[in-house]
Order: structure tokens, then C-alpha cells, then sequence
């Protein structure tokens, strides 16, 4: 059976939706399974292209036996809302084209969050007469109201009228959450065709590490109790609220004991930089997005690892995948997101969930966990036991199944017609 994937992130990239394509494609080829990728030079978050790649109309590689085929699109840096749409729909033109000129496919994937990869592969299913399968990993255009970057408007009832036309036009839905489900459900959609595949950790790479000494030493971090952040520093973050934190904690007695690193990138990192120095924070480490090899090195740093997203009712019905990389590196979480992913650290007891955008209350928590050994010792067994039941090519074989029905379904349907 041959997959296609349209993604508009894919390695050398290193956010979520790179980690998961990625990581799901290369079991399935593992499998037998054939495998072609579309995507576009990687540039995210920065919108400059990576060394060594340029942006063309076409340009293919093999990773790990994936066929990664590079289409030119209209890049910019992960700010702005016009300009990102203008992205978005570059790479919905571009793909669409390239994939015509794929031969043998048998089912198409599109993934969110942003929606128009998504079209561009229900196009693609209609011009080639395959099933189209849609990954939701965000709930788009809802979360673009969540964050303020649009409210509500002519422009966004459209957004909903197509992106519930996509869902119904899917041959299968692949939700990352039961939250979503239960939302899609409530909508009108068929809840026969939506499995949930969470998302997942690879624990061949995310396991627990000795502190890197270099970096200790480079950052100045010898005898602190390091709690970090890893991922996109957006809107949705809300990465104040751990700025907030540090400048309560430097007030404090034994405050001194604490740092905060912040790694990544994103429309919000310079305003949150300049924060900081405004409110000289010299108990917080900036540290730009690293290549993925080198992703885990700075994982090790930490002692526990804070997750947070803007509060809000949307984002209840997420589930972080840093949640899962923190797990399984043994690290214990301290969760600023209401929901579905808090009930998990809740019921999992892999750490403690905290009030989104409370300050005081992340202060509260780290302090606890840096002074109650036994405490932090069970939280870490138990994100170590609980890491291994999402394990990434447990989740790809999930949703491996999901795709490989619907072969079994067209050939069913043209043996009886």
C-alpha cells in the first residue's frame, strides 16, 4: 500500500507536527509500507530556509526510507496572521500539484492544525479517486478566535462552513483527543469514522539522561533546580505566566535556588526576551530552537518540566505532546492546561496540574517539588511506567489501521460493483 502525507512541517524542523508525521511515516515503511511525503523547504519558526535546502518548486529526498518530495511556497516567519495565511494557501497550491505527479497512491493524509493542507488533500482525493484521511491536531479556526488573532467575522463563518465540509468529506478522521471527538460528534459527524490516536513519545530518544555537563556549565546552572519549557513560544503559551513566576521566586527566600529555561521559538520570544530584561529576570535562560539531535541534551538540564497554554475554554480539549516527551524523560510535570491533558497527569499522577496564567501557583508547586525528595522521586517513577504506553510506534500502528481499512474497504466496494 502506498501512503501519501501532506505536512507542510517535516524534519530537519523539530515541532510537534515534524515529530509526529515523522515518526509515524517511519514505522510504517518499517512495516513494508510505502511512503511519500509533501512538504515545503524547512523554515519553521523563523521563515528562513535551512542550510542546504533551498525553496524550489520541487526538490526530493529519502529520509529513512520515506520519499520527501519539497514544493516552493510563499515563506515568513511564524507571525502575522495574513501572511501566514498566504503560507498556508502557497502550500495548499503547491502540494496539490506536486501530488498529481505521485503515481500509485492509495490512500491521502492531511494534516491540521491549519486546515488548507487538509483541502489540498481532499483535492488530491478527488483527482486521483482515493480515500482522503484528515488529522486533526487543532480545531482551526476555533483556536485563531482563542488567541485573539481574529474574532468573529464574515471571514471565519466561512473558515467553519469548510472546515465542517472537510470533515465530512473525509473517509476517516484521525482527532489527536477524545475532546475532539466528543466536539465533532456534537457537530453533526459520523463518529464511526474518528479514532483517536494521541499523540506520543519516541522513547528511543526520550528517555532519562545525566545532566549534560557542558551545558550546565555554559548556562550557569550548577546547583539550581531548573525548570524548563521546550516548544513554541505563541500566543497560545502564554510563556508570561512563567516570567511572572521567576520574578516572584527571585523575591523570595531560597528563591536563589531556582532557574527557568525557555528554548524554542515563535511570534512571542522577543516580546517575552524584552520582558525579562525589563524586569531583569536573571533567573531565566532564553535558549533559541537547537537541531533535533541535540533537542535532549537540553531535556536533561531540567528537574521538571512546566506545559502551559493560555486559558482558555479551546484548550481544554487539547493534549500537549510535550506532555508525553516530558514522561519519558522521567521528568515530573508541572501542567498550566485545564482539560483532558490535566485529567491525564491527574489519573497518571505524573505530576501536578496547576490554574493556567497563575503565577503564584506555579511558584507554590515548584517549590514544593524542590524541597519533598520523596514526592518528586515518585512522580518521575511513574512518568517513566506511564511514557511506555505512548510509545510512538504503538500510536503509529494505531493510526496505521485506521488508513490501511480504507484500502480494504475500496477493494471490497470495486470486487462488488
Amino acid at each position: 500500500m502506498h501512503i501519501m502525507f501532506l505536512t507542510d512541517n517535516f524534519p530537519p524542523e523539530v515541532n510537534a507536527p515534524a515529530s509526529r508525521t515523522f515518526e509515524h511515516c517511519r514505522e510504517w515503511v518499517r512495516e513494508g509500507y510505502k511512503v511519500t511525503v509533501i512538504t515545503c523547504a524547512p523554515n519553521f519558526p523563523k521563515g528562513r530556509v535551512f542550510e542546504g535546502y533551498r525553496n524550489r518548486l520541487w526538490q526530493s529526498e529519502e529520509i529513512e526510507g520515506i520519499r520527501v518530495i519539497r514544493v516552493w511556497t510563499y515563506i515568513t516567519a511564524n507571525e502575522g496572521f495574513v501572511k501566514r495565511i498566504l503560507d498556508y494557501q502557497s502550500f495548499m497550491v503547491s502540494a496539490t500539484l506536486a501530488a498529481l505527479f505521485v503515481r500509485g497512491v492509495d490512500a491521502v493524509v492531511g494534516t491540521s492544525p491549519q486546515f488548507f493542507t487538509a483541502c489540498a488533500a481532499y483535492v488530491v482525493s478527488r483527482l486521483k479517486r482515493i480515500p482522503f484521511v484528515f488529522e486533526l491536531r487543532d480545531l482551526w479556526p476555533e483556536s485563531i478566535k482563542a488567541v485573539g488573532a481574529m474574532k468573529e467575522s464574515a471571514a471565519i463563518r466561512v473558515l467553519e462552513r469548510l472546515e465542517l465540509f472537510l470533515y465530512h468529506k473525509a473517509a476517516q478522521i484521525v482527532s489527536v483527543t477524545h475532546s475532539f471527538k466528543r466536539i465533532l460528534t456534537a457537530r453533526g459527524v459520523d463518529s464511526n469514522k474518528i479514532t483517536v490516536v494521541t499523540n506520543g513519545v519516541d522513547m528511543s530518544r526520550f528517555k532519562p539522561l545525566p545532566k549534560h555537563v557542558e551545558l550546565i556549565r555554559k548556562l550557569e546552572l550548577e546547583g539550581k533546580f531548573v525548570a524548563g519549557y521546550v516548544g513554541t513560544h505563541g500566543l497560545a503559551h502564554h510563556l508570561e505566566t512563567l516570567l511572572e513566576a521567576a520574578e516572584m521566586l527571585q523575591s523570595l527566600p531560597g528563591g536563589e535556588r531556582f532557574h527557568f529555561i525557555l528554548l524554542g521559538d515563535g511570534a512571542r520570544k522577543q516580546a517575552l526576551k524584552d520582558m525579562a530584561v525589563e524586569r531583569r529576570l536573571d533567573n531565566v535562560t532564553f535558549v533559541d530552537s537547537v537541531p533535533k539531535e541535540q533537542v535532549t541534551h537540553y531535556w536533561s538540564l531540567l528537574d521538571v518540566s512546566i506545559i502551559h497554554l493560555r486559558k482558555t475554554d479551546l484548550f481544554t480539549a487539547v493534549i500537549p505532546s510535550k506532555l508525553f516527551e516530558s514522561m519519558g524523560m522521567g521528568l515530573p510535570i508541572l501542567h498550566g492546561v485545564a482539560g483532558e491533558s490535566a485529567d491525564i497527569v491527574r489519573t497518571e499522577e505524573v505530576g501536578i496540574v496547576f490554574e493556567p496564567e497563575n503565577a503564584a501557583e506555579l511558584v507554590e508547586h515548584l517549590q514544593f517539588l524542590q524541597s519533598n525528595q520523596q514526592a518528586y522521586e515518585a512522580y518521575r517513577v511513574r512518568c517513566l511506567d506511564v511514557a511506555k504506553r505512548y510509545d510512538r510506534k504503538t500510536m503509529a500502528m494505531k493510526m496505521l489501521a485506521a488508513v490501511t481499512k480504507l484500502k480494504k474497504r475500496t477493494l471490497y466496494s470495486k470486487a462488488h460493483t
